[in-house]
């Protein structure tokens, strides 16, 4: 059995579900997008937006009560990782734990596959 594209945690959930509910009222949002784009100290990197359509050859997974859009040119690079959301004293956001990563940088922002 193949392993899911991508999951959520909680509180991954929790923010998506925030994030969605804060969501420009103009155009229906039907979940977040997250793929991968060029970019970074280590090649590539993450990005997450408003999901206001289904794209061709997109996965759609739905996890903890929200959809996520995988974007049709990073499911190779995302195939089984976990999304997470840490909250910190001076820094909160997405964190990917992502079995693929071969590197990432220092900062966390980028990584390698």
């Amino acid at each position: 059995m193949a392993p899911q594209m991508i999951s959520l945690t909680q509180s991954a959930a929790e923010q998506v579900k925030a994030l969605l509910a804060q969501a420009p009222k103009d155009q229906p949002v039907l979940g977040l997008r997250i793929g991968v784009q060029p970019g970074g100290c280590s090649g590539m990197s993450y990005f997450i937006e408003y999901a206001i359509e289904k794209n061709a050859m997109e996965e759609v997974v739905e996890d903890r009560g929200v959809k996520i859009f995988v974007d049709s040119r990073a499911m190779l690079y995302l195939i089984g990782t976990e999304m997470d959301y840490n909250e910190g004293e001076f820094e909160s956001g997405f964190i990917f734990k992502n079995p693929n990563e071969k590197g990432h940088c220092g900062c966390g922002k980028s990584f390698k596959v």
